[in-house]
């Protein structure tokens, strides 16, 4: 077992690693030449189809002396998503990294058209009529230094459901929206407030800081009714998941040149949603209500009737998936696979980067292989990044701009009072 960094006797930290924040994004800031060169050297070490490194290096070189950054050719951008994909140190799955779709929409800005794109990512990532699931990346047009980006997603995915706080206090649907919610609908964006799973309208955000709401339409959302191999009462919960887990907010790095809007997927592991989604306190906290119906005792937790129902719960989402032909992965097999991963880039003489904080699964973390070791923790680039605009937009919004205080009007001075002017008053009739 390789052990931790250390730096006398105390843990490395790492940015972006067990919680250490990332170094501040500088959007006005130019392309790092050496970051650049970086990349370059890597993209012609890994593919031997490259040729001319020197000439390459020469004319980006040039490219960012002259106006700030430089233009990845087709062949850099598929590269470059597919190996931040390789390093992003928080994803399990990255086994299939090679396989990852990428979609080069650099020219396409314009909020409508950025829609039409996204709506094409869902049903392209997710094909229904073929129970496929591709990982897939969907990459828009680049930063420029010193401008807004030509468009924002605030979503923190392309498909997410509403939390409606009701006037008693309550939350239906997810709570970790219910703010984001009701900036949407001072938007005049209203949902279906009794509705549990009622997916979240696009936000997108113009260059001129315009804000357009988009509703998905049905055929781009590929949900999964949740049921129970053996709890015939389940179905009665009446629960369901999407099915294409698609990330929108985070800004794709490659060779210091920012992709701020980048959506891209995989396929679920089933923690992900029985886990985390429907079973954390903070968000479906559905485990009560599921040990309620299995007659568990709950009264202490000694009982373990948490581990009890979460155990249950992801049984009911794997199950179902299954039952659907959705693809979804279990932590056990993904694990493995996480390893063979691990095996196969020492193979190729490279190092894993992962933050064991995120590999371990939510349940039955020392049931899995990944548990009993330590991990390379570097940044490596290219990858992935969330800013702290886009956390804070994906969860909270921006409320509509306020208009402008009314111009005070001018009014006239008044005038001189004769001396029986008390006596003439004007009444209104």
């Amino acid at each position: 077992m390789t052990p931790a960094p250390t730096l006398g006797g105390s843990l490395v930290t790492v940015p972006g690693y067990r919680d250490v924040p990332q170094p501040d994004w500088d959007p006005e800031a130019p392309v790092d030449p050496a970051e650049a060169e970086d990349f370059l050297r890597l993209f012609h070490a890994e593919s031997p189809q490259a040729t001319d490194l020197t000439g390459r290096l020469a004319k980006v070189r040039a490219e960012i002396a002259d106006t700030g950054t430089y233009q990845h050719t087709h062949a850099e951008l598929v590269f470059g998503a597919r190996v931040a994909w390789r390093n992003a140190s928080r994803c399990i799955g990255r086994l299939y990294w090679r396989s990852l779709v990428v979609r080069d929409l650099r020219k396409v800005e314009q909020p409508d058209e950025v829609f039409d794109e996204l709506v094409n990512h869902l049903t392209l990532a997710g094909q229904r009529e073929r129970s496929v699931i591709r990982p897939m990346i969907s990459v828009f047009a680049p930063h420029r230094p010193g401008t807004p980006p030509a468009a924002r997603l605030w979503n923190e995915q392309l498909v997410r459901y509403a939390g409606h706080r009701q006037p008693d206090g309550t939350v239906v649907g997810d709570p970790r929206y219910v703010d984001f919610t009701e900036v949407l609908h001072e938007y005049g964006w209203q949902g279906k407030p009794d509705q549990p799973f009622d997916v979240l309208p696009l936000a997108i955000e113009s260059a001129t800081g315009e804000v357009k709401l988009y509703e998905l339409p049905e055929a781009a959302v590929w949900e999964v009714p949740l049921d129970h191999p053996e709890l015939r009462w389940f179905a009665e919960l009446g629960l369901r998941w999407h099915a294409v887990p698609a990330i929108s907010n985070m800004r794709l790095s490659i060779g210091g040149v920012s992709y701020p809007l980048t959506p891209f997927n995989g396929w679920y592991m089933g923690t992900e949603i029985g886990s985390r989604n429907l079973g954390d306190p903070s968000r479906y906290d559905l485990l009560p209500v599921v040990a309620e119906r299995m007659g568990l005792d709950t009264r202490s937790d000694r009982t373990l009737w948490k581990d009890q129902a979460l155990v249950e719960l992801n049984r009911a989402v794997l199950w179902s998936f299954d039952r659907a032909g959705v693809r979804i992965s279990d932590h056990h097999g993904e694990s493995e696979r996480f390893l063979a991963h691990m095996a196969s880039e020492e193979r190729n003489g490279r190092e894993t980067p992962a933050d064991w904080t995120w590999i371990v699964p939510p349940l039955s973390g020392s049931a899995t292989p990944v548990f009993h070791r330590y991990y390379h923790e570097a940044d490596q680039r290219p990858n992935f990044y969330l800013d702290v605009e886009a956390r804070r937009l994906g969860t909270q919004g921006r409320p509509p701009a306020l208009p402008p205080p009314p111009l005070p009007m001018e009014i006239p001075a008044t005038p001189k009072r004769g001396l029986f002017a008390r006596f003439f008053r004007r009444t209104s009739r």
